[in-house]
């Protein structure tokens, strides 16, 4: 990351990711630059009721009922990690700033009084429309565990769906530019 985009993704952090982490409690903000443009990554971010579509570790989400704030949805986790289910709320979804917030209120996992903030911001990465994204978070340290241990094991699950979220991404932003020049080719030879 530039230092412009370090710049930038620090005062971002200030604006919209405030959490009021607790004695017992961990906050971690990380930064992810993809090469897509911001709407192709919203549409993605925002799809409260479908994060399985860049989320690795959901095999299946439910979300009955309109896409609004204190809609809730029921996430089942893949084998492989210390959860089965997760009952999540939306708490803030801003297609104005670009910003998703949810809070886990429940299920079969230890992350306890979990909250997230994701947002998204418009960056030039090589020249071209690309997009920043900021995840921070707040969650209890379970019984048994540190601050850094706690902090780790999130902070590699956000890193895995980041890495996920920009795979998908600029796979989506290649097939659409693909696309375009297959339309234009088409265009030129007749």
């Amino acid at each position: 990351m530039n230092v412009s985009s370090s710049a930038a993704a620090t005062e971002y952090i200030k604006r919209h990711h405030r959490h009021e982490a607790g004695e017992n409690q961990c906050s971690s903000a990380l930064v992810k630059l993809i090469k897509a443009p911001l709407p192709l990554v919203w549409s993605l971010v925002r799809r409260f009721d479908e994060p399985q579509k860049y989320k690795p570790f959901v095999s299946r989400c439910v979300a009955p009922g309109n896409l609004e704030i204190g809609s809730l949805r029921e996430v089942d986790v893949k084998s492989g990690l210390p959860a089965t289910t997760s009952t999540e709320r939306l708490e803030l979804l801003d297609d104005n700033e670009h910003i998703l917030s949810i809070r886990i209120i429940g299920g079969d996992h230890r992350l306890q009084n979990y909250s997230s903030i994701i947002s998204v911001h418009p960056e030039i990465i090589d020249g071209r429309p690309g997009t920043l994204v900021i995840e921070s978070f707040v969650v209890d340290v379970p019984e048994g565990n540190t601050k850094d241990e706690t902090c780790f094991f999130v902070e590699a699950l956000i890193k895995c769906n980041l890495k996920s979220l920009a795979d998908v991404s600029e796979g989506l932003a290649m097939q659409d530019q693909t696309e375009r020049m297959d339309i234009r080719k088409l265009g030129a030879e007749r």
